[in-house]
């Protein structure tokens, strides 16, 4: 046998053996999914039975405990009552409408409706004779009794229960049902991919998510049954009819074949039996659904096997073609040998032009070194600038007013006023004081701020501030207000730098309303939470939106003379505080506001 030969006897065999594979995955593929289904069947079972063994119990005991209510057992006492049976049916029509049932009623051991939850409407129970129900003669009987049935009078389906009146020397006097609605129950059921009925002991539908099965019977019709259904009246004047149920199989899973939706379909089913209800619930889900997994699969199955199949003549077209490899393989080495001297080549080339980048690098990298070096100096001046910038700004503020009190002092020493003169020299040494710690403080710029906060009186430091910028308000011929209430409490702050804050932004304030008309300045400090927020507001111009995010930033100014360095000191200072510092646009005028934090009673006290 040729090689020919070889390939064609190997295909077949391979065919033959994917043909009984494919064969066996199917059936064991339906057996699976057949399977499946009828266990989502039986858990679907499980959670309908619950359901309505939930539902009726809702209402088993209503009859009982109403049975025991007084009124009841006093009508059925006196059932010639009229009176007594307008209230009565009055009470029971409230009882309906609490529990949601259908119909309550009472019946006197004839029989015979007394009284009716229905007693205002057109198809009123009353006056109708329910002798034959069951559930009348077991709970004349003494028993608590149910029944489920077709009513005679509303044509409307319903569950039964119904319990023994006594009146009240404790005779069986008459019988009180509740009927139950069971129209909720098959609303709930259709549109489910499960298609749910419910049979009575003679196999007649009672209940159904399919209305075509509704009073059809899945076992024969025989006259013993039909005799026994006719004696109850259970299904009134409704028409009995057997349906056409039929039985299957499918890789050993047992199917029933019912017609639903205008076709007749095979459904996987699980059935279950509730003694206390007399039913049996019966649960299908049509098979076609887990017929169509099944062949999905096998057509899965189908196609694997395909490919393992082509697999392996890939596998041997390979062995084939083996020699030919290694025929091509001397050829493909030579080939591989000179691309590698090449590529050896273009490497050296590379690595060249690599060191010499490398030296560049290294020389930028020393011009770079050196011009950072240039830039640390220049720093560094710029930094002992602004410094002095700063020490000369506000030492200026101070020495003006030390001047002040040094001419006033010669003026009353002049005048013969030596406790005046003495009361100004001391000033003018508090500001000398006061001169020294903003050369502290601006020391300390350079480094974080390490001055202890402590509680500063805000009343006695204001009379210090307004002693300091009174020069600058008198030359701008601005007013100072200040508004401090009673019972400020202190703020945790360091005096000397508040006192500085304070003084740039009242000399700010002064100088923006210079030549104005309202040249009024306003300080006010208000407590909150456990805040104090200091305001200070002028009727100037304002200060316009596009340069007021700027305002606190070192060197920037909107006068034409200083260096812009009093704000960005006072916001460091307020944030050294543990505070905050904010501009707000007053219209007119602009509003500084200082929130600092409130000194709790005992540091105070401290």
């Amino acid at each position: 046998m040729g090689a020919t030969g070889k390939r064609i006897l190997a295909i077949g065999l391979a065919m033959l053996l994917i043909a009984l594979a494919v064969g066996h995955a199917e059936r064991q593929a339906r057996r699976s999914y057949l399977s499946e289904a009828q266990a989502r069947s039986e858990t679907a079972l499980g959670l309908t039975t619950n359901a309505l063994a939930a539902y009726l119990a809702r209402y088993e005991v209503t009859p009982q405990l109403l049975a025991e209510l007084d009124a009841i057992r006093l009508l059925v006492a006196y059932p010639d009552d009229q009176t007594r049976r307008a209230t009565i049916n009055r009470l029971l029509e409230d009882r309906n409408a609490v529990v949601g049932s259908s119909d309550i009623y009472i019946m006197d051991m004839g029989g015979e409706t007394i009284a009716a939850s229905n007693h205002a409407r057109p198809d009123s129970f009353i006056g109708q004779n329910f002798s034959y129900r069951p559930y009348f003669y077991d709970a004349a009987q003494g028993q608590p009794a149910r029944f489920y049935a077709l009513g005679t009078t509303s044509g409307v389906r319903g569950y039964y229960f119904s319990a023994p009146v006594r009146d009240p020397d404790g005779r069986i006097a008459g019988v009180i049902a509740v009927k139950v609605g069971v129209d909720a129950l098959e609303m709930g059921w259709r549109g489910s991919e499960y298609r749910i009925l419910v049979t009575d002991p003679e196999g007649i539908v009672f209940l159904s998510s399919e209305p075509d099965w509704l009073y059809g019977s899945i076992l024969p019709l025989t006259p013993d049954r039909l005799a026994r259904t006719e004696a109850s009246r259970r299904y009134s004047d409704a028409v009995l009819r057997e349906l056409p149920v039929g039985s299957s199989s499918s890789a050993g899973v047992a199917l029933v074949r019912m017609a639903a939706d205008g076709a007749t379909r095979d459904h996987v089913s699980a059935a279950q039996a509730m003694p206390s209800a007399g039913w049996t619930v019966h649960v299908l889900l049509d098979s076609a659904g887990a017929l169509t997994d099944a062949r999905i699969a096998t057509a899965g199955v189908a196609l694997a096997l395909c490919l393992i199949g082509v697999g392996a003549l890939v596998v041997l077209q390979r062995r084939l073609r083996e020699g030919e490899r290694l025929a091509f393989e001397a050829q493909a080495k030579a080939e591989l040998e000179a691309r590698v001297r090449e590529r050896t080549a273009d490497l050296a080339r590379v690595n060249s032009h690599l060191e010499q980048e490398v030296a560049e690098r290294k020389a930028t990298e020393a011009a770079l070194r050196s011009a950072q070096a240039n830039l640390v100096q220049v720093g560094k001046l710029a930094a002992l600038g602004q410094m002095s910038a700063a020490l000369s700004h506000e030492i200026n503020q101070p020495l003006a007013a030390a001047r002040n009190y040094a001419d006033s002092a010669a003026i009353f020493l002049d005048r013969g006023d030596v406790l005046r003169a003495r009361e100004n020299i001391r000033l003018i040494l508090s500001l000398v004081d006061r001169i020294a710690a903003i050369g502290r403080h601006l020391r300390n710029a350079a480094r974080k701020p390490n001055q202890r906060l402590e509680p500063v009186p805000l009343p006695a430091l204001l009379e210090e501030t307004q002693v300091i910028v009174s020069g600058r308000l008198a030359s701008s011929g601005a007013m100072l207000l200040v508004d401090l209430p009673p019972g400020l409490p202190p703020v945790m702050a360091g005096a000397t730098r508040l006192q500085q804050v304070l003084v740039n932004l009242v000399t700010n304030a002064a100088d923006a309303v210079e030549g104005l008309a309202d040249r009024r300045i306003q300080l006010s400090a208000r407590q909150q939470g456990d805040r104090v927020v200091i305001r200070v507001r002028d009727h100037g111009p304002g200060v316009p939106a596009a340069i007021a995010e700027r305002i606190f930033d070192p060197f920037f100014t909107t006068k034409g003379v200083g260096l812009g360095l009093g704000l960005s000191i006072s916001y460091n200072i307020v944030k050294d505080f543990g505070g905050d510092i904010a501009l707000r646009d007053a219209a007119p005028g602009a509003e500084f506001t200082v929130t600092l934090p409130a000194a709790l009673a005992t540091e105070a006290a401290a």
